[in-house]
């Protein structure tokens, strides 16, 4: 299963939820990154050297960074959701069958009602 690296501005009731869907999602609060605005680049630098696919919900950032930065463990950019079950459902979707994400910019949207 693909190894995630939450940013610091992405939901821990849904990190929650996908570890419970059997995903490997480490946070930046665990890591020791939390609170410290690290830049998206430094972001995506500490992803890699963890073999991690960043989770983000900086769309414009990340997806600019994947362009210039071809080799990378996977970019996931997700759409902000409230609904905490949806959204890992969403996300959970968007990978589950999905061998690696590597070099790839994966979009997770929000459902449309």
């Amino acid at each position: 299963m693909i190894k995630l690296y939450a940013d610091e501005n992405f939901e821990f009731p849904v990190v929650r939820r996908l570890r419970e869907k059997g995903y490997d999602v480490l946070t930046t609060r665990e890591a020791g990154k939390d609170n410290q605005r690290i830049p998206d680049e430094d972001v995506l630098d500490f992803a890699i050297s963890q073999n991690r696919a960043v989770i983000t919900l900086n769309y414009n950032h990340f997806k600019n960074l994947h362009k210039q930065v071809k080799i990378h463990s996977g970019i996931v950019i997700c759409s902000r959701n409230s609904d905490w079950d949806i959204f890992a459902d969403c996300i959970d979707m968007a990978l589950r069958d999905e061998e690696s994400i590597e070099g790839k910019l994966i979009r997770v949207n929000r459902p449309v009602k």
